[in-house]
């Protein structure tokens, strides 16, 4: 075989192994809303075969280093990941980001001031808790957020923990869920802020589980905002909503991503880890595209 040609089969050869290697790209840790320590996922990752993680925690990237760390010395691969909170047309979704540059300082700004706000809507929440007679401080949910990104389900494990609902989804279902008396909404940043954001430092952006809230228009939307990519494997997907998330990509010439959302806090969360995962030649094309918009 001539040069050209031994390049190509074992570029080939490459790609084909790539596509044996597992890798999860949507985690969550106790630096978000997730119970475990990022050593603590990439142990449950590498048992289930899985070489490559992005830990997406909303709002927050706290734990990368840490994980990147710990992933070098167990031999997984930890690329950056964060999950970050749009709204279009009243409508609550997430994008994730991936590959972007951790130190940049404009997007690290973003995040500090995404967290101020969670702080302060938690805030607002134990006030109307406290209107309902429910005792609750806020000193009380921060112990179980770990100074991580506050969100509601620190305020519904704490509300369990001290005894004033009996499960974790009492707290949501007639407190603190979408349209409940103690809800509170929840600071966005626009779609094409989020997808710039994630441009300017580096990386790509992809829609999270498109197949909870969102329609073709927000698709579509989002397609003409820059958007880099969109998560087909997802447990909230079943397979013929992942064979359409396919063709979705294929039309607009998106990247695919995919992940468990694992947050440790359900028991079947643990059967979705290596259940829910991409091939490694889905990372090699992330790669490429950032090659290609250099």
């Amino acid at each position: 075989m001539n040069g050209i040609n031994d390049e190509k089969g074992a570029a080939e050869i490459e790609f084909q192994e790539s596509n044996h290697q597992k890798a999860d790209l949507h985690l969550h840790t106790h630096y978000s809303d997730g119970i475990c320590s990022p050593g603590e996922i990439i142990d449950k990752c590498k048992s289930q075969g899985i070489t490559t993680i992005a830990i997406t925690d909303h709002d927050h990237i706290g734990g990368l280093k840490e994980a990147q760390q710990y992933g070098a010395t167990v031999g997984v691969e930890v690329i950056t990941g964060v999950e970050l909170s749009v709204e279009i047309n009243g409508q609550d979704i997430h994008i994730l980001g991936y590959f972007f540059d951790p130190t940049n300082t404009e997007f690290l700004e973003v995040l500090s001031f995404f967290r101020e706000e969670r702080l302060k809507r938690a805030e607002r929440m134990v006030q109307k808790l406290n209107a309902l007679n429910i005792p609750l401080t806020i000193d009380k949910v921060l112990q179980y957020s770990k100074q991580g990104a506050i969100g509601r389900p620190h305020i519904a494990n704490a509300m369990l923990h001290e005894g004033y609902v009996e499960t974790y989804h009492e707290a949501f279902a007639r407190y603190i869920g979408a349209d409940c008396p103690a809800y509170e909404m929840k600071y966005h940043l626009s779609p094409q802020r989020a997808i710039d954001l994630l441009a300017q430092a580096g990386g790509l952006s992809f829609l999270a589980h498109p197949g909870k809230y969102t329609t073709n228009g927000d698709i579509e939307e989002l397609v003409s905002l820059g958007l880099d990519g969109i998560e087909t494997i997802h447990p909230s997907h079943q397979e013929p909503q992942v064979h359409y998330y396919h063709a979705i990509a294929d039309r607009y010439f998106l990247l695919e991503s995919g992940g468990s959302d694992y947050h440790g806090v359900a028991p079947f969360e643990e059967k979705n880890l290596g259940l829910y995962s991409v091939p490694y030649s889905n990372i090699v094309q992330m790669k490429k595209r950032l090659f290609e918009k250099k």
